[in-house]
């Protein structure tokens, strides 16, 4: 009996892998780094015609990927309704090809879908900014352009005078990021959710959930439509490389920022983690100590946030300000903050199935946001 090869294909929105070559449910495959940039990590990809056969699918020259140490330990997300994103058993061996990634799965039907973390494709963006535009008290702005000509979105809703923004996916493989913003404005939206309603009586709100669709729609790890890294542009964004940040940072201009959160995803720590702008040259005790106390107050909420995981720490006054968190904290003296969460899992409270899950990003946002009223109510930890 004859067995037909296997299908791989990934020309759809945030699609990423090249196939080496094909032998039955067997495949070699290889990472594209982003345009124009040498930044590879991203995958997402479609198997045909696997249906009742154990999948063997292999990514080797992983040592030069953008951030090896994300392999060990890492099991790739599967889904075969895109609706449910588990786990398929994976293993990596550094010692052979240059670092191989072996994913092994036996599908039920005959279209299974894999990808480095469960994606966020620009299609469910529209849908969520369409959602959230229509929804009582929020008003639509659209910031600026990508290079690709795509929208820049943000949602803007409260009375309130405390300024917050809220920004994700600056980094666009790192799509918890925006998991984590449908969670949040789930809560923002919902006019019976009490964490909603004291934070748009408390605050003036804006929410950009993809800060790179450009980079998003091409299936890029860390770049936008030109290979630029926007997390490294927000002293001097310009509008022939890095427009994306420098529309946003010309709204926040306009608004002032008091509090902010940049949410990103993290390669390598299984855990989820803030970190601040205590390395600036200006800091006072009393500046540092209001992140601080949100931090406590995150920690106290939820299991799935911890302090004791993350970066090491910068030499004081040091900080790198072409990264959004400190370029922000220091331009407008406002107490902003990165979260970044994994794309394995959280080592702490594991989950066999899922791994850290879209489920899981939106249940840390709503804690996140409860979080910012303890904090607005003065209340410590």
């Amino acid at each position: 009996m004859i067995t037909s090869d296997i299908t791989i294909d990934a020309g759809f929105d945030s699609g990423n892998i090249e196939v080496v070559s094909v032998d039955g449910a067997k495949a070699h495959l290889h990472i594209p780094a982003d345009h124009m940039s040498e930044f590879a990590q991203w995958f997402h990809f479609r198997v045909s015609g696997a249906a009742g056969r154990e999948l063997v699918l292999t990514i080797d020259n992983l040592a030069d990927s953008a951030y090896p140490e994300g392999w060990p330990g890492y099991r790739a997300c599967v889904s075969e309704d895109r609706q449910f994103w588990g786990r398929a058993e994976t293993s990596y061996n550094k010692d052979a090809g240059n670092g191989t990634l072996t994913i092994r799965y036996t599908p039920a039907s005959d279209l299974a879908w894999f990808a480095y973390f469960a994606p966020y494709s620009m299609e469910r963006h529209n849908d969520l900014a369409a959602k959230a535009a229509a929804s009582d008290g929020v008003s639509y702005r659209r910031l600026g352009e990508t290079l690709d000509g795509r929208s820049i979105d943000c949602l803007e809703m409260g009375e309130g005078d405390t300024q917050v923004w809220l920004y994700a996916r600056q980094h666009p493989g790192e799509s918890m990021a925006e998991w984590w913003m449908e969670g949040a404005l789930e809560v923002l939206t919902d006019p019976a959710d009490v964490i909603g309603r004291v934070l748009r009586q408390k605050c003036r709100l804006h929410v950009v959930p993809n800060c790179n669709p450009d980079g998003s729609f091409r299936g890029h790890l860390r770049t936008n439509g030109v290979g630029v890294n926007l997390n490294r542009e927000w002293d001097n964004p310009t509008a022939e490389k890095s427009p994306e940040v420098l529309a946003i940072r010309n709204a926040m201009d306009e608004s002032g920022v008091d509090f902010s959160m940049d949410v990103h995803g993290d390669e390598a720590i299984a855990a989820c983690f803030l970190e601040g702008y205590d390395a600036l040259p200006d800091m006072t005790p009393e500046w540092e100590g209001k992140m601080r106390r949100y931090q406590r107050l995150l920690n106290r909420r939820t299991p799935d946030f911890q302090m004791e995981k993350g970066y090491p720490k910068t030499p004081a006054g040091q900080a790198n300000l072409s990264i959004s968190t400190n370029q922000v904290a220091h331009r407008y003296k406002a107490v902003a903050m990165t979260l970044e969460m994994p794309f394995k899992d959280n080592a702490d409270w594991p989950d066999e199935h899922q791994g850290w899950s879209p489920e899981r990003c939106k249940a840390l946002a709503r804690d996140c946001l409860g979080a910012l009223v303890e904090w607005l109510d003065g209340a410590d930890a």
